[in-house]
């Protein structure tokens, strides 16, 4: 689904190829209550962070917890929304808040389930 894809870039219709590459907790990195994810978009870093209070809430309102493949998943929707609408390419952080990273799950959810599970993250990239 997220975790390798191709999108055209609003402004230039540039083919952009993103690509999963790992996820961190932010807080020893840069002191961040957030779990950054990182994609390659064309070979040059990009990260989506996702604010920690999201995994709160996701357990209070389903019981249920998001998965490192549920955020890498999430952060990559997210990563195609964002070029699709016309994002800063120059910009290596974007930051996502809870409402986003709840959306967003709601909808890779769907999908996953529409496609009969969640992708598998690659190994060893």
């Amino acid at each position: 689904m997220y975790e390798d894809f191709h999108v055209a870039d609003r402004w230039s219709s540039e083919d952009l190829h993103c690509r999963w590459k790992g996820t961190m907790v932010a807080i020893a990195t840069r002191h961040a209550d957030a779990v950054d994810v990182r994609f390659d978009v064309n070979d040059q870093p990009m990260w989506i962070a996702l604010p920690c209070t999201a995994w709160v809430e996701q357990k209070r309102r389903t019981g249920k917890v998001i998965t490192d493949q549920l955020a890498a998943q999430i952060a990559g929707r997210y990563l195609k929304q964002l070029v699709q609408e016309g994002y800063d390419s120059r910009r290596e952080v974007y930051t996502m808040t809870v409402a986003e990273v709840l959306e967003h799950l709601d909808a890779v959810v769907a999908e996953a389930k529409s496609l009969g599970g969640m992708p598998l993250l690659p190994v060893g990239i």
